[in-house]
């Protein structure tokens, strides 16, 4: 007898998208596209990685036998608008019903802006100069098509991008990343599977969980009025996301502490969906990405040192985090064990902790971003609309590089 799915509501009372787990994602997979989706026509955007190096292409390609009219095997991250046009040409041309993306955050960003297109028959960087949301995302905008081609989505790191219908695209020419947030559709049903998972390598898995943690302290540390449930789950979002994740660095076969940290993400994303304006880890993480720093790994360099410049206008968010750190054991643990107290340490350096604790890069030198870059990003950066809805708003590219000073190692 198979094990029993679950599926519901990922957010209560929304009614996309809706998570599934407990079957293998094949199974799973198979079963909504005959029984939800009543599709016949698939289209696949599969990570690279684990096309060539797992079977996990071929186990869904099996259980879909017949419907699979096309696929693409992987994308640059960051997702770049010539491979997104590249990839909705072919969709067009194959009539396809139905996206289904297997892998990382970049492939769903790609599904969003590949249906968008679609609906607007977009087909040159021109055109989607037309349809990204510039510098407000949530700005009103009229004459955009909404997607229409449903998505399912099988993530296979922790960046949480299938929760919401906000899609990041880099524009090849000028390699600065644009949200688009009018017209998008996220993904209607994403799959978990936990065992899949372990074929992500630690650097992506745990980088990404930071991602997460990093939509969750920026929600709550952000000054801009928000409802209360929203900081209630941002606070859920740690105390999953943390321990899971040190969990995982210790054992990567725990699938216990994997599907904790994907039900994290879940709640971390609440933020993200419910409005709220995010800071400068984020705002200036969009534009370091696209200077080939994975997406994770823009959080573990720079939420530390945003956290810090922050401190003197949000000190008593802040400490709220601080509380819920030190009541989780196994992150008190990691804390007490290298050498801040609750008294000596502030958010800046608890998050300094727990990310070399997970093994990842602490510096932009550390990944590649010298000194020769910074006044590139610190422009690029004020184009971002979360740099100037930061608790202290970044304005000037002096403040940025304040920053990115703090964070180059």
């Amino acid at each position: 007898m198979p094990p029993p799915e679950t599926c519901r509501e990922a957010f209560p009372g929304s009614q996309t998208p809706r998570i599934s787990y407990g079957l293998s994602f094949p199974q799973a997979c198979g079963k909504h596209v005959r029984d939800t989706f009543n599709s016949s026509r698939v289209y696949i955007i599969a990570s690279k990685t684990l096309s060539t190096s797992t079977d996990a292409l071929q186990r869904l390609e099996s259980e879909l036998v017949g419907k699979v009219v096309g696929k693409r095997i992987g994308m640059t991250p960051h997702t770049l608008w010539s491979e997104c046009l590249e990839v909705a040409k072919e969709v067009r041309s194959l009539d396809a019903d139905l996206i289904i993306t297997l892998g990382a955050g970049s492939l769903t960003d790609a599904a969003k802006i590949v249906s968008l297109a679609l609906a607007n028959g977009a087909s040159t960087v021109l055109d989607l100069d037309g349809l990204h949301s510039g510098h407000d995302w949530a700005s009103d905008r009229t004459g955009i098509n909404t997607a229409m081609i449903p998505i399912i989505s099988i993530p296979t790191t922790l960046s949480g991008g299938e929760y919401q219908k906000l899609a990041g695209g880099t524009k090849d020419s000028t390699q600065q990343k644009h949200g688009f947030n009018h017209g998008t559709v996220g993904p209607s049903l994403v799959i978990l599977d936990a065992q899949l998972t372990t074929t992500t390598p630690d650097q992506f898995w745990l980088s990404t969980g930071v991602r997460a943690i990093d939509h969750c302290v920026e929600t709550l540390c952000s000054m801009t009025a928000h409802d209360v449930s929203i900081d209630e789950a941002a606070a859920d979002g740690l105390r999953q996301l943390v321990p899971g994740l040190l969990r995982c660095k210790k054992d990567k076969g725990d699938l216990e502490a994997r599907h904790l940290c994907q039900l994290g993400v879940i709640k971390a994303m609440t933020a993200v969906r419910g409005g709220v304006e995010l800071g400068a880890s984020h705002g200036i993480g969009h534009q370091l990405g696209p200077l080939g720093v994975g997406h994770g790994e823009t959080s573990c360099i720079l939420l530390p040192a945003v956290c810090k410049y922050n401190f003197k206008v949000n000190e008593e968010r802040q400490r709220k985090v601080m509380d819920i750190l030190w009541q989780q054991t196994e992150v008190k643990a990691v804390l007490l064990q290298q050498g801040p107290t609750p008294i000596t340490a502030d958010l800046g350096d608890l998050l300094d902790c727990i990310i070399s604790q997970l093994g990842m890069p602490r510096s932009l030198k550390a990944v590649g971003v010298g000194e020769d870059k910074l006044d590139l990003l610190a422009t690029n950066s004020l184009n971002d609309k979360w740099c100037h809805t930061n608790p202290i708003p970044l304005e000037t590219k002096g403040q940025v590089l304040e920053i990115l000073s703090a964070a180059i190692g």
